[in-house]
């Protein structure tokens, strides 16, 4: 990745977000890169080369689900409507053994139903979930990309068979944190990423095309808390440590398809300004053309990859194509 020196935390304005967004904005564009018409972002990088590095990842054939559940006891409280997944049977075994479903010989079956937020359990931000300043990815009206029919330009759907390539887990948790998780509120920094490379040595190496997993082990505080019977507390929106959005040159740099992190909300909680709401997906997303990922399960990985010290694997994790999402839910899948 290039040579260069990452802005410092320190040197945040808390006081000025709407400058530090533009700056960083204007420095991480990619606007034009792949042409006026581009709908990929950042998963142009994901190339066949890529998928081929990935697949040849795999050794042992040990494959390892990055999904947290989809169900009404998730951690989702209602903000912005977000609420947790309600599954409802359309038909059961006691219909069938009452020989109500009106089917010959004797043959019953069930069926079911879901309803759900796209976004109430591990799933993608797609481009256009977020905005700047009225911009959508590529710089696009956001109102000509999404209205009330939904995303009409870069839909999740566009992405259905893209996200499969070289996976790579970066556990900031076990390389800097204590016990292998880090504070609510704890700013991971490109000095924590690089130092956590290092630790993790040559298979964690970070570039173009990549997949990019970070683990800071909030999820594994969350569910001591439910085991506990004290419930997911703030998990879904409260405190959380995250990427700091002095990241965001070197979240560019790297040219990397898509990250991914076990927090809901990918970037620190509360955010590194004064008065600010997630101003890292305001660069990363319009901007950059980055796909984000949240609430993802990377805990059994991170076990496999600190025994085996091999932090790359082959990863698939294509989002539910709904028609015109600007999120959609996704059952990761690391194979190493």
């Amino acid at each position: 990745m290039p040579d260069r020196t990452w802005l410092d935390p320190a040197e945040l304005d808390r006081t000025d977000p709407e400058t530090a967004i533009k700056a960083a904005a204007e420095r991480c564009s990619n606007w034009g890169r792949w042409g006026a018409d581009d709908v990929l972002g950042t998963l142009n990088f994901l190339t066949e080369d890529k998928r081929r590095e990935g697949a040849a990842l795999v050794r042992r054939g040990a494959a390892f689900s990055l999904s947290q559940r989809f169900d009404a006891d998730g951690p989702q409280k209602g903000w912005r409507r977000r609420t947790n997944p309600v599954h409802t049977m359309l038909d059961t075994g006691t219909d069938a053994e009452r020989g109500v479903q009106g089917f010959p010989h004797g043959i019953g079956g069930a069926d079911d139903v879901i309803a759900m937020p796209l976004q109430a359990s591990t799933q993608w931000d797609g481009l256009g979930h977020i905005f700047d300043h009225g911009n959508a990815w590529n710089g696009r009206r956001a109102g000509d990309v999404v209205t009330s029919l939904g995303d009409a330009v870069t839909g999740i759907e566009t992405v259905a068979d893209r996200i499969a390539g070289r996976g790579v887990l970066l556990d900031v948790g076990r390389a800097i944190g204590t016990d292998g998780e880090l504070p609510d509120g704890f700013a991971i920094t490109p000095d924590h990423l690089e130092a956590t490379i290092a630790a993790q040595g040559g298979s964690a190496r970070v570039g173009r095309g990549d997949l990019l997993l970070v683990r800071t082990g909030q999820l594994t505080r969350a569910r001591r808390s439910v085991a506990a019977g004290q419930g997911w507390g703030d998990y879904a929106g409260g405190p959380a440590p995250g990427l700091s959005f002095t990241t965001a040159d070197w979240l560019h740099a790297t040219e990397i398809a898509g990250v991914a992190t076990d927090t809901w909300g990918f970037e620190v909680r509360p955010n590194e300004f004064d008065v600010a709401f997630q101003p890292l997906h305001q660069v990363c997303i319009p901007n950059i053309g980055l796909f984000l990922g949240e609430l993802w399960d990377l805990d059994a990985l991170a076990a496999d990859c600190a025994a085996d010290g091999v932090w790359e694997f082959f990863l698939t994790a294509a989002p539910l194509p709904v028609t015109g999402a600007v999120g959609a839910p996704v059952n990761p899948i690391a194979v190493k």
